[in-house]
């Protein structure tokens, strides 16, 4: 068994916070790059610059990507031979939380988290993130930590399909989805999607998708990993035949990527998420 102290993890992620609000992720900015060289709308092409450009100065700077610096989500990754020093559950869950105020405090990053969904009174220090937690093997702990802009969140969606549903009828969704989002979830975007599971299952496949880098293979434990490369190759062609382009000015690149999870549904259904990121695809990782 292996102990962690509370304070590690706490430091870990207040540092983690604050470097993906500052830098962008290096996968992310090539593909930008990528897209600037290709692009041929004359507009489009001087965004994506600018956007490069952004990315440089935040960096240097170390100001914010973006003034929405987003509702934090954490993916913790706990090893069954993992022992937080104190109750596991409650230290670990106040440490995350500590490390993320201390980020937003230090950093001087908006807060942007209200405490009841309709007195919309401010919490003002963005807690509480939301955690997902998951038991796995080995004694380390990985924190898989998202910052997720409301504008991008806003514009994602679920649909319950009929299980004679084709490959077609997701695809479908997901491009009515994107056209639905237009300017609104300033493209060009990475677009997460979970296919199969159930309601909540679909959604939180969704999302986990994100972390996935630029270029990678999918990694599938229920499906061909050549099947879903395919899917994600055909719904990428189909969203950016919708030409929305770069901040919805129009182009080549509406979406720099897309991310599929698959999982195994109930005979009666097959859930299809949709969940959008914006450019400023802001995440990292980190493991204790």
């Amino acid at each position: 068994m292996r102990e962690i102290s509370p304070k590690q993890i706490s430091e870990a992620v207040e540092k983690l916070c604050l470097k993906i609000n500052f830098n962008l992720p290096k996968d992310v900015i090539k593909a930008i790059q990528a897209a600037e060289k290709k692009e041929k709308n004359p507009l489009s092409q001087a965004v994506l610059g600018e956007v490069i450009e952004n990315c440089q100065i935040a960096a240097k700077d170390e100001i914010p990507l973006c003034q929405d610096t987003g509702l934090v989500i954490v993916f913790a990754e706990v090893g069954e031979d993992v022992h937080v020093a104190g109750n596991t559950t409650t230290r670990l869950e106040k440490a995350i939380q500590s490390g993320v105020k201390a980020a937003y405090e230090k950093g001087y990053l908006r807060k942007s988290t209200v405490t009841d969904p309709f007195d919309r009174k401010n919490s003002n220090d963005n807690l509480p993130a939301v955690i997902h937690y998951s038991v796995v093997a080995g004694n380390q702990l990985t924190l898989k930590i998202l910052v997720k802009g409301g504008g991008a969140e806003n514009t994602s969606r679920i649909k319950m399909l009929l299980p004679t549903a084709t490959e077609e009828d997701a695809i479908a969704f997901v491009v009515d989805t994107v056209k639905q989002a237009g300017a609104k979830a300033c493209p060009p975007l990475v677009i997460g999607v979970g296919v199969g599971g159930n309601f909540e299952k679909s959604a939180l496949m969704a999302k986990e998708a994100l972390f996935r880098k630029i270029g990678s293979k999918p990694d599938s434990s229920t499906s061909s990993t050549v099947k879903i490369a395919a899917l994600e190759k055909k719904i990428l062609k189909a969203v950016n035949q919708t030409k929305i382009g770069p901040m919805g000015l129009g182009g080549e690149t509406t979406a720099l990527a897309v991310f599929v999870k698959m999982a195994p549904c109930h005979i009666a259904s097959l859930p299809v998420a949709v969940n959008i990121e914006c450019h400023s695809h802001r995440h990292g990782e980190i493991i204790l």
